[in-house]
């Protein structure tokens, strides 16, 4: 079993030390490149949403990170002192019947996180936003 994880403070700029977390990680696991893509673009649409929504712009509030392979899956906790609010909650509302022309902005980000994910729960724990999510891993030799 592979664990990592880390605490960085809520700033965009910050997001180059997840980066390096998340490289560290995939290597340590033998992660394939595109399970680190996906691990990637996850991480990334939870901390944005953190800094911009969650904080309404750069913070020294803290974000934390904990990565662990998971058998033949990847388990990400992740958590914010942001005001209380369920972010899987705008993957449920994202509007994807009407026309784009139409539809309201926001809520795809999560949307995808969620359709990459085996399983996602939210909880508020301590003062904590916590988002637990469960990546498959493809396997060696899986297209």
């Amino acid at each position: 079993m592979i664990r990592l994880s880390g605490e960085f403070p809520a700033r965009l700029g910050a997001y180059r030390e997840i980066e390096a977390l998340l490289q560290d990680f995939a290597a340590r696991a033998r992660l394939q490149r595109d399970d680190g893509l996906r691990l990637n673009l996850i991480v990334e649409e939870l901390f944005t949403n953190t800094v911009r929504h969650g904080h309404g712009g750069d913070s020294d509030a803290t974000v934390s990170l904990t990565l662990e392979t998971a058998g033949a899956s990847v388990a990400l906790v992740y958590q914010d002192s942001a005001r209380p609010y369920n972010p899987l909650s705008a993957a449920y509302r994202a509007d994807t019947a009407s026309p784009l022309e139409q539809r309201p902005v926001g809520g795809l980000g999560m949307l995808l996180t969620v359709s990459l994910c085996r399983d996602a729960r939210y909880s508020y724990v301590e003062g904590r936003n916590r988002v637990e999510l469960t990546l498959p891993r493809t396997r060696a030799g899986d297209p």
